[in-house]
């Protein structure tokens, strides 16, 4: 309710399947449904009759498309453009299996924010992300930094899965390295028994602590307390 009632709201697009299986979240996995060419104007549509100053757009994985659904984010951002010329854009992307080509069809649609979550640390990548790669998705963000369409880059940390305290930090620095924009971090709550175990509960103070330390590594913006997740009064941050 907080940030709808600051006029924000996130859209989740291309299916209610994943062709994925990550440890941590609660999206189905399994055969993932057709792209539907009439969701960029209901997004659009629905964004307008909520009066929306701030718009995140994410999706599921969608590996069984040539373009990783790169094309069909970009024609939502574009009836977006619009229908809500004043309304920043936030999109929250997979990793498009590291194709650079997609990313930058993305790009060319100039989101104010383009967001993709390390979720962890590299170390337990093959646990909690087994068909993502630290690497890869580190690369996405620097090639996201570098490029022209001018917007702010953003990622994300879940606390909480087992990752040690000089494993968040050298997160962080390479985050600063890529020249990150905007960090949240959050605790991680298992959605089912069938998911990946909560090793321990992070402190508020923990929290605060980490946002501290990104900012003197060099991250401009950190969001960090264990209710906070990606989408979290996204709108601040624009």
């Amino acid at each position: 309710m907080e940030c709808y009632a600051r006029g924000v709201a996130t859209f989740l697009i291309l299916g209610r399947v994943c062709t994925r299986n990550c440890a941590f979240c609660n999206i189905s996995p399994g055969a993932p449904e057709p792209v539907d060419p009439e969701e960029p104007g209901r997004v659009a549509q629905a964004a307008e009759r909520l009066g929306l100053g701030h718009v995140v757009v994410t999706s599921v994985s969608r590996d069984d498309l040539r373009d990783g659904g790169a094309g069909h984010f970009a024609l939502v951002l574009r009836a977006l453009r619009r229908t809500l010329p004043g309304t920043t854009l936030e999109v929250l992307i997979p990793d498009f299996g590291g194709d650079a080509d997609s990313l930058d069809t993305v790009l060319d649609a100039r989101p104010d924010v383009l967001n993709h979550n390390l979720e962890t640390v590299p170390e337990l990548y093959a646990a909690i992300r087994p068909q993502a790669g630290y690497a890869r998705s580190l690369a996405l963000l620097e090639r996201a930094k570098k490029s022209a369409s001018g917007g702010l880059t953003k990622s994300g940390l879940m606390l909480g899965l087992g990752e040690t305290p000089g494993q968040v930090r050298r997160v962080l620095a390479d985050l600063a390295a890529v020249g990150c924009d905007i960090v949240t971090m959050g605790q991680y709550l298992a959605p089912s028994a069938h998911h990946a175990p909560i090793d321990r509960y992070v402190t508020p103070e923990e929290f605060d602590s980490w946002s501290a330390c990104g900012v003197s590594l060099g991250i401009p913006r950190m969001h960090c307390a264990p209710l906070v997740r990606s989408s979290y009064n996204a709108g601040l941050f624009v």
